[in-house]
């Protein structure tokens, strides 16, 4: 064994300083010490500010306590998205996280109610998700407080302030050791074999290591500029590769989930904060020009401004190599996909679980490369075919964006994915995959994408039986939500966050 007892990260920002918290709670100091390099020259762009419920599990193997960090990050509760305008114009659906109904013996609920709907039932999906009832009527409770009741099968995940995330986890990352080094790279010097051996700090330093972990963001210094990995270029299935970003206060109750309203060349999103909301215009620039994408976002927006607009552009894809020699690639510099289900936080957080799984000694041995890179592509490729699976069911054709994603060439994955669905509503089910089957169902439904039939296992049960369970489920439902706080009244209740003084800007002034 040739153990390695140094790690370099460099990058700060919620990628780097969520590598170090990780890796800082999984091994001992004493046995390998952690030194993150972040220069406040580079500005971070912290507008991940929309998570999934895998951030909240790695909260809780953290042993971070969810209350004072959901307090301290200005946080607020998500059930999922709202997604407006993306089947046809004014049409609405909704991706709840957890399921919708419950099994019936060892009967799938999807498949009880897609036989009850085909033979001409009224109700809906989503009439049996808890998350989408609490989001409808704007209320929330924590599911693991309401056990035994149909809340219980619901889940969550977080809406916060970037930034704030950052500074949290640097404090729990440097309780548990990691050592922070200000400093702007400006060399990276390699051994013989391609390893890197250290990176030279602007005023001379150098830092030394066995493992780095590039955490620098888009511009990959390591990965990319140091070993030239190249990266798989998406666009040709995802087309947006902009994204203007804005801060605004919030003018009225904090809903329980993130906004999705689909425009002429693209989409925009609005997550509310406790005191704020992010809001932003992700959008393809062969469609429409920056100032034309500004002015759209700036004519829908609630609320006062207090940031400027800041352009990002993107390319959507992922690394040939996200683990090359001794430099592993988290967050940003690995790949990105664009924000629509607010993948890139969790795509980090699966960077660094992989790391920890195949944790290598000074070596670096190939199979664990080759295993990590494995599944790391295959993450980013599963994600990349569910948010393409958004745009190519559309039926709009109303503009030159939307007759694209409507007639764009599918991965051949999606394709075999949508082709078993559409049969019979079965879903493949892969090796630990992000999205599960009630997401895919949530979705394909809102986008009117309905199986031509059922399973046929599930004539073994009568609709005479399944009708009055599904309409006592339904009552049984409404009545539960109806008497949960409001989402506003839980988080004052819960974990209020400190009132926050903003400075204005004029959208006159943006806009001119």
């Amino acid at each position: 064994m040739n153990p390695i007892n140094k790690i370099v990260i460099v990058g700060g920002g919620t990628a780097g300083w969520i590598t170090a918290a990780a890796l800082a709670n999984k091994l001992s100091r004493e046995v390998c010490s952690i030194e993150l390099v972040e220069s406040e020259e580079i500005g971070t762009i912290g507008v991940g500010e929309s998570t999934i419920p895998p951030f909240v599990e790695m909260l809780r193997t953290l042993g971070i306590d969810e209350q004072d960090f959901i307090s301290k990050t200005q946080g607020s509760f998500k059930l999922g998205i709202r997604f407006a305008n993306w089947r046809t114009k004014d049409d609405v659906y909704f991706h709840p996280f957890g399921r919708a109904g419950a099994n019936i013996g060892h009967y799938d609920f999807f498949q009880l109610w897609l036989k009850t709907k085909l033979q001409g039932g009224s109700y809906e999906l989503m009439d049996f998700s808890p998350c989408n009832i609490m989001a409808k009527h704007g209320r929330f409770f924590l599911p693991q407080k309401a056990p035994k009741t149909p809340i219980a099968s619901a889940s969550y995940a977080l809406h916060m302030d970037a930034k704030l995330v950052a500074a949290y986890l640097r404090k729990y990352a440097e309780a548990h050791g990691v050592v922070r080094t200000e400093g702007m790279v400006t060399e990276v010097k390699q051994k013989d074999n391609g390893f890197i051996k250290s990176i030279v700090l602007k005023d001379g330093r150098e830092v030394e290591g066995q493992l780095f972990v590039d955490c620098s963001g888009f511009r990959a210094l390591m990965i990319e500029k140091t070993l030239g990995v190249g990266y798989h270029d998406w666009s040709d299935y995802l087309p947006c590769n902009r994204a203007i970003a804005v801060q605004t206060e919030n003018v009225d109750a904090t809903p329980p989930f993130t906004k999705a309203t689909a425009q002429d060349a693209g989409w925009i999103w609005k997550i509310p904060l406790q005191h704020r909301s992010g809001n932003g215009y992700v959008y393809a620039n062969q469609y429409i020009s920056d100032d034309e994408a500004r002015a759209t976002l700036l004519k829908n927006l609630q609320g006062e401004m207090i940031m400027e607009p800041v352009v990002i552009p993107f390319i959507t894809g992922v690394r040939k190599e996200p683990w090359k020699y001794n430099c592993v690639s988290v967050g940003l510099s690995s790949g990105f996909i664009e924000p629509l289900e607010s993948t890139a936080i969790h795509l980090a957080v699966r960077a660094v679980n992989f790391l920890l799984t195949f944790f290598p000694d000074q070596e670096c041995e190939p199979a664990l490369i080759n295993e990590f890179n494995r599944r790391m592509i295959y993450d980013y490729e599963e994600i990349r075919d569910f948010i393409v699976m958004h745009y190519c069911t559309t039926e709009r054709d109303d503009t030159p964006f939307w007759k694209f994603c409507k007639n764009m060439e599918l991965p051949q994955s999606l394709k075999e994915r949508l082709e078993l669905f559409k049969s019979h509503g079965i879903l493949r089910d892969g090796t630990d995959e992000l999205f599960r089957f009630e997401s895919w169902q949530a979705v394909l439904e809102g986008m009117q994408i309905r199986p031509r039939k059922y399973h046929p296992r599930i004539d073994n049960m009568n609709i005479a039986e399944i009708t009055p369970m599904l309409d006592r489920a339904i009552v049984l439902l409404d009545e539960l939500v109806q008497k949960l706080p409001t989402h506003d009244e839980f988080l004052q209740e819960f974990c209020p966050a400190p009132k926050m003084e903003f400075k204005k800007v004029s959208k006159q002034k943006v806009a001119s």
